[in-house]
């Protein structure tokens, strides 16, 4: 007997990797009738566990007679790899009920508490953590610090992080990483410069925070430190970070040298998410047939692959084009979400298909049984305005199950100032401010539509709202890309604040004999 059990083991140690093999030892332990031996079933529960088989694993785990930490903890990794993470805590809970928790599965409890937002049963483990004295593993307290940060508890994060005896370059990125959740950035970067020692994570961190807070000149910045440095390699994660900034700002000369370092490499070459941020860099920066060239050499191709090809042919108004890409979307099997929609309905807006966007628009709701979001009417809005339909696009503002927000109203205004339609886009400017009382651009706009409607006393009054209010216009900003490095200017930048190398040349241009920029000189 125990000869024939040990052989089954040794199967599963060996074979453990085949789904169909672990399968078939599985069935022939059950007609031995081994199944209620505590170690063959713990075997049994790794392997489905590490075939991620979330149902054979659970019926195998309630056949054990008395589940040790180790089946656990197995099934509490497995229910967090498959993203479930309250049915990894409840496994936990139960745990916890009979046997004394360790460092592994607390920190499984805690991840599950991270992703689900549970702070509550994040307490809890933290109170049990404090009762067994497992906090002083780094790995604990790293959890915790993790788990406060994504619950948006940075106080007490930072307390967890500055009472650990040991911390690990993962303690200090899993408090960077909290402080990027919460959306501060300042702290974030504080954090970065104090940080001992830096590793990958730790880089990506900064940078997707420096994107997500719209500075992308700061992430291709801190990215080129990162290179510079050459002790870390950027991971897929980093790459479409910086992709995105470079399509942020049109950094094109940036975007085709990360696309020469993927190229170089199978791994990134064939990796979807770095393909589709690589099409959205050139189809924003003008150069849609390279994008046409990746998407169409993409082995494999994810919803989001053919959302931005989408997007991006209607960005440069081949609406019909995009229709047809839809359509092949469609044949392939892959099922449109509300991105997808917003994507074609733009296109629809770009090219003025009208009859195309209103069926699009009902097929959304009636093929796909999606609701609509402030999206999806924003760009019927755009659609309706762009066709000079401004009466049928105020009859779907006003009749909308949401509350049209600024972008909805903003879309309307250049859609009345497009057509010359003075009393509604007065009407459009005035829900604007009511939104946004600080919009500066709104006060302007509405200043030109009162003095192009000869109303110069409404005109007067709102430059006088203005300047009661003490609203500035904001100064305008602008990118310029020389060879790889990306310069940002302001409307009301000084000598001071531009590169010095830029006015000596401009000062040179001027200084030629017959010079066309004489004008510079007034």
């Amino acid at each position: 007997m125990k000869h024939k059990l040990a052989s089954i083991g040794h199967l599963l140690f060996k074979y453990g990797t085949h789904p169909n093999l672990v399968t078939q030892i599985h069935a022939h332990a059950i007609a031995l009738g081994h199944c209620k031996n505590q170690h063959l079933t713990s075997q049994l529960l790794n392997a489905y566990a590490k075939l991620h088989k979330p149902i054979e694993a659970q019926k195998v785990f309630s056949q054990i007679p008395n589940p040790d930490i180790i089946s656990y903890t197995c099934l509490i990794s497995l229910y967090l790899f498959i993203d479930r993470p309250n049915r990894a805590f409840s496994v936990f809970a139960e745990l916890s009920a009979g046997h004394r928790p360790d460092g592994f599965s607390v920190v499984g409890a805690l991840s599950g508490c991270s992703r689900a937002k549970n702070l509550t049963g994040g307490r809890i483990v933290h109170g049990m953590v404090f009762r067994f004295e497992l906090g002083s593993e780094p790995i604990v307290g790293n959890a915790l610090v993790d788990m406060y940060g994504r619950n948006g508890r940075m106080g007490l994060a930072q307390a967890v992080f500055d009472g650990m005896v040991v911390k690990d370059v993962a303690s200090w990125t899993s408090l960077l990483n909290g402080f990027v959740k919460c959306d501060d950035i300042d702290s974030a970067r504080r954090v970065f410069d104090e940080m001992p020692q830096r590793n990958v994570i730790s880089w990506t961190a900064m940078i997707v925070g420096y994107r997500g807070k719209k500075t992308p000149l700061r992430a291709l910045e801190l990215f080129r430190e990162m290179r510079a440095e050459g002790k870390e390699h950027p991971t897929s994660i980093t790459i479409v970070a910086v992709l995105a900034s470079c399509a942020d700002i049109g950094a094109l000369d940036f975007g085709r040298l990360i696309h020469g370092c993927i190229s170089k490499s199978v791994r990134l070459h064939l990796d979807v998410s770095i393909n589709n941020a690589l099409m959205d860099v050139y189809c924003k920066s003008g150069m849609l047939d390279l994008a046409k060239t990746i998407f169409g050499e993409m082995p494999r191709k994810d919803l989001f692959s053919w959302s931005t090809m989408i997007s991006g042919l209607a960005l440069h108004g081949e609406g019909r084009y995009a229709l047809e890409v839809f359509d092949d979307m469609l044949g392939s099997g892959v099922v449109p979400n509300e991105i997808t929609f917003v994507s074609v309905l733009s296109a629809c807006a770009h090219a003025g298909l009208i009859s195309e966007g209103l069926r699009l628009f009902n097929r959304l709701i009636s093929c796909y049984g999606l609701k609509p979001t402030i999206e999806h009417y924003g760009c019927m809005v755009d659609l309706l305005c762009r066709a000079g339909h401004l009466e049928e696009a105020l009859e779907l503002i006003e009749r909308m199950p949401i509350n049209p927000d600024t972008v909805i109203w903003r879309s309307f205004l250049s859609g009345c100032l497009g057509k010359r339609n003075w009393r509604l886009a007065e009407m459009a400017g005035k829900k604007v401010l009511d939104l946004e009382p600080d919009d500066d651009g709104v006060y302007i706009l509405l200043w030109n539509v009162f003095s192009f409607a000869n109303k110069w006393d409404d005109a007067l009054r709102t430059r006088k709202m203005m300047r009661d209010q003490k609203i500035k216009k904001k100064p305008g900003c602008s990118w310029i890309e020389v060879h790889g490095i990306v310069h940002e200017f302001l409307a009301e930048d000084t000598v001071d604040h531009v590169s010095a190398d830029v006015h000596l040349i401009l000062k040179s241009m001027i200084q030629q004999p017959n010079s066309d920029m004489d004008f510079l000189n007034v």
